[in-house]
């Protein structure tokens, strides 16, 4: 599996790349593998606000539907039009043409709580 160093985790398998004061989210690839073959992707609307730790849509894969937590709190930017149209672009490339949302931060304190690429990666280890 592969867990870019530039990118931040959360325990709910979001991935998150700050870019000028926005972020960029996804879910990672362990969790596209977990679900298996990604049928439909339910996003916010541009201008909706986030709260760290809330629901902000859903994730249906063959296996299972799984709710969408936020790492932080924010306001939606950008939605990736063409993960909602084709959702199997997460499965081919969750980390560049599969991501979610584009989000500005509330609060840049909010991702001290995110894990690196290594810590992530010892984290879904220990799921086995």
């Amino acid at each position: 599996m592969d867990f870019p160093e530039e990118l931040k985790y959360s325990k709910e398998h979001i991935w998150v790349r700050v870019e000028n004061g926005t972020a960029v989210i996804g879910i990672t690839d362990f969790a596209q593998e977990e679900l298996g073959l990604i049928a439909c992707v339910e996003l916010p609307e541009e201008g909706d606000d986030l709260d760290q730790d809330d629901s902000f849509g859903t994730i249906e894969g063959r296996k299972t539907v799984s709710e969408l937590y936020a790492p932080f709190s924010g306001t939606v930017e950008g939605v990736n039009q063409e993960v909602v149209d084709n959702p199997g672009l997460i499965n081919d490339d969750p980390y560049d043409s599969g991501w979610l949302l584009e989000v500005s931060l509330a609060d840049i304190d909010d991702l001290k709580g995110l894990m690196s690429a290594d810590d992530y990666a010892d984290y879904v280890e220990t799921r086995d």
